[in-house]
């Protein structure tokens, strides 16, 4: 009878050592379950700001065209001698209307930069390319020849000058560099530059590997506008017709 009871109480005392191994083996696996979980939904976490923070910086930080317009088709820079060479006239451009897409940071035009890209007779590509940080027209008539730009400074929408009080002299007239979102703007981009090199003549060809992408009739160019650290705008520019003031977006 003792005998009987003692084995009892060894297989009792057996089922509790089994219990409590598999009870710490549960807590063990329940603790690395537990970690791995943590872990997982960190880099989750981690993943979803980096793509919010990409996706946010792509849609974001780009430049939304409203409009765009077959520009002045001679001398769009104003930079015209009068002479009988008419070399200086020959520059071509087009302009857009544009504001930063929503949920953009202010930005410095010269952050913004652009490129046209297109097919000459030959079959060959050209491409032409600039930033949103110009010169006003008529400059050159001064003989300050901008020679690093294709395109002419932004402006308001209404076409006036963005200024600002910059040396806080009290007065607004100094360039605004800065594009808000909220507000629209105006750029006029050029398409080829002009290249006056007669004797007493300063050309105003950029001194970059400039192409040409002139409106053509039913021809079709590509736009590009990035946003450094942004994203990039891409469009079509339809050349249905190349008269001045047409819409080719």
């Amino acid at each position: 009878m003792q005998e009987r009871r003692m084995n009892e109480n060894n297989d009792w005392g057996s089922i509790g050592i089994g219990a409590m191994i598999v009870f710490i083996a549960l807590i063990l696996v329940a603790a690395v379950a537990s970690a791995v979980i943590i872990q997982t939904g960190e880099k989750l976490q981690q993943n979803a700001q980096q793509t919010g923070s990409d996706t946010q910086e792509e849609i974001g930080g780009k430049v939304t065209i409203i409009a765009a317009w077959v520009g002045d088709q001679s001398d769009c820079d104003g930079d015209s001698d009068g002479d009988v060479t008419t070399d200086d006239e020959e520059d071509r451009c087009i302009t857009l209307v544009y504001e930063l897409a929503a949920g953009s940071e202010p930005v410095l035009e010269s952050q913004v930069s652009w490129s046209i890209t297109c097919q000459d007779n030959g079959g060959n590509t050209q491409r032409v390319w600039g930033s949103f940080d110009g010169f006003d027209a008529n400059l050159n008539q001064q003989g300050n020849v901008p020679q690093a730009t294709m395109n002419l400074d932004t402006v308001n929408v209404d076409g006036s000058e963005k200024l600002e009080d910059a040396d806080n002299d009290g007065a607004a007239d100094d360039d605004d560099d800065t594009l808000n979102p909220a507000s629209v703007y105006m750029v006029t981009l050029k398409t080829s530059a002009d290249d006056e090199t007669g004797a007493g003549h300063s050309p105003d060809e950029p001194n970059m590997a400039q192409g040409e992408c002139n409106p053509v009739l039913n021809e079709k160019h590509n736009l590009l506008i990035s946003i450094v650290g942004g994203g990039t705008t891409e469009e079509i520019l339809s050349y249905t017709s190349i008269d001045e003031g047409a819409l080719i977006i």
